[in-house]
């Protein structure tokens, strides 16, 4: 296992030295991914380039995107992207898309942002991204205490109480007692599924 978390470490570590100093990652963050990354089903190498792949994204989209976005996350799982947040235009949710996709190892994007016109003026929209924050938690420690759930591989996004679920699941039975969790948690609007399924190697 130790050989396993330093080999982790050392991947991410070139990933972010290889990025500007605006776009690297905190060290502490670098260890604690990978260490967490190691109880995970993703090889090695899915897990490094995965991590690359998201911080090329932050650089190349969402800041290239700038003020043109409310906000945008991406979130990465053996090369597939999903993305979420909120724009005001639908070209603005295509362009990120379009972006997404020519980032290089990228091999398909699931593209969830929401478009809301405009975001401004909808009611309780900052109350709504505090929201988001406590019900990420809740999904968190739900999911762990879920037992048949390996919450390691799983990633969600919670946007104005609409939840997208993503990564991968070892069976439809895990699958269904995941998205099941979440949808019994107070303050969520809709859950959308775009886990996979597939067996333990």
């Amino acid at each position: 296992m130790a050989r396993i978390v330093l080999s982790l470490i050392a991947a991410l570590a070139t990933v972010s030295l290889s990025l500007p100093a605006s776009a690297q990652f905190n060290p502490l963050s670098i260890i604690k991914g990978a260490v967490e990354a190691a109880v995970e089903d993703r090889s090695a190498e899915d897990i490094a380039k995965d991590a690359e792949i998201k911080t090329k994204i932050t650089v190349d989209v969402i800041d290239k995107m700038g003020s043109e976005v409310i906000s945008i996350n991406a979130d990465v799982y053996e090369q597939d992207v999903m993305l979420t947040g909120v724009v005001e235009k639908t070209e603005l949710k295509s362009k990120a898309g379009k972006l997404a996709g020519g980032v290089e190892g990228v091999k398909k994007v699931i593209n969830e942002i929401m478009v809301i016109k405009p975001v401004s003026q909808k009611k309780g929209a900052v109350e709504g991204f505090v929201d988001d924050t406590v019900i990420d938690t809740k999904i968190n420690g739900l999911l762990l205490d879920g037992k048949g759930v390996n919450v390691t591989n799983f990633r969600w996004r919670s946007v104005q109480g609409h939840v997208f679920l993503f990564g991968r699941a070892f069976t439809s039975a895990e699958k269904s007692k995941a998205i099941g969790i979440v949808k019994g948690i107070e303050g969520i609007q809709s859950v959308t599924d775009r886990v996979k399924v597939r067996p333990k190697s």
